[in-house]
């Protein structure tokens, strides 16, 4: 109903349909013929032309009190395109699990912030599993997560690799034997357990401590048990946790052994009597990303927080929540 509304509004505005011809530069004849059809289109004249100067008629003058309305909404929404392009609006949902969220998001959040101010970032901490769920419904934006979402479903963006370790309370007596092979969190944060001249410790000498594992379905449950089955062992598991700051932190209080990231080691609040060692094994390293729906449309701060996080530098990162 509305196509061709520039022509009407140009003489609406010059009251000439020669002077409006001229501004939009076509003839006049054609001006008319488009006019015409217009009102042909909608069955009522727009313009009273019974007199030299031309007026609107009462259906004239609704028409253009439309067209003012219409031509707000778009000035509205352009405006509005412009400030997202601009990041001068917008929102952003980030979904991670504990240990991402707690060491690694706060300092990319706040890199991204102190870019993009009027951008609000919602953080989630949940399970992989709800996380998965939220991002499928498009409840959030990203996802950061160790664990291997459906490349069919999902686009990934690389942030990082993570090593797996043993985590072992010092009271536990396996350490004893295993004594060659400690590394201290020092050594971790060095990047000792990553370096091909730094011995790997036999499970086996572990093989009759207690254990403490994340419930199945989580990457690092899948992981371990690998590890596990690679040495022909069964674990003695006695106490299965949903998180891995928390599977770490009942570590530190003796409870058992575990197997945790390197991340997590490094991040943590430093326990200088924990003992940690290099497993051999292909299951120990793993990727980081962060994960988006396919086909969602991604945002201009979409794009400039991932352009931010894998700019971040992780050892800075990890540096600052641990002397935090």
């Amino acid at each position: 109903m509305f196509k061709g509304k520039e022509y009407v509004y140009e003489v609406y505005k010059e009251k000439s349909f020669s002077r409006a011809a001229q501004n939009l530069y076509i003839s006049q004849p054609a001006l008319s013929a488009a006019i015409k059809k217009i009102e042909s289109r909608i069955g009522c004249l727009l313009f009273d032309r019974s007199s030299k100067a031309i007026r609107l008629t009462e259906g004239g003058i609704e028409y253009i009190k439309a067209i003012e309305s219409i031509m707000d909404i778009e000035t509205r929404f352009a405006n509005h395109l412009n400030n997202l392009n601009q990041l001068k609006i917008g929102r952003l949902a980030i979904g991670a699990s504990n240990v991402f969220a707690s060491f690694i998001l706060p300092a990319i959040i706040t890199a991204f912030t102190d870019q993009y101010p009027a951008i609000k970032v919602n953080l989630i901490e949940s399970t992989t599993a709800h996380l998965e769920e939220q991002l499928f419904s498009g409840a959030l934006d990203f996802v950061l997560d160790n664990y291997s979402l459906d490349e069919t479903i999902y686009e990934k963006h690389l942030f990082c690799r993570e090593c797996l370790l043993l985590a072992v309370p010092p009271k536990l007596s396996s350490n004893i034997p295993a004594r060659e092979y400690q590394l201290s969190i020092d050594d971790i944060r060095q990047g000792k357990h990553l370096n091909p001249a730094t011995k790997s410790v036999p499970l086996s000498l572990f093989a009759q401590e207690p254990f403490i594992f994340l419930r199945s379905g989580n990457d690092t449950r899948v992981r371990a048990e690998k590890i596990f089955l690679e040495n022909k062992l069964i674990p003695r598991i006695v106490l299965e946790l949903d998180q891995l700051a928390t599977a770490y932190n009942v570590c530190c209080y003796g409870l058992g052994a575990t197997i945790i990231s390197d991340t997590l080691a490094q991040k943590a609040t430093p326990n200088t009597s924990m003992h940690y060692y290099k497993l051999d094994s292909p299951h120990t390293f793993r990727s980081v990303f962060f994960y988006n729906k396919q086909n969602k449309y991604i945002t201009k701060a979409m794009e400039e927080f991932i352009k931010i996080a894998q700019k971040v530098d992780i050892d800075t990162v990890m540096n600052k929540s641990s002397s935090s």
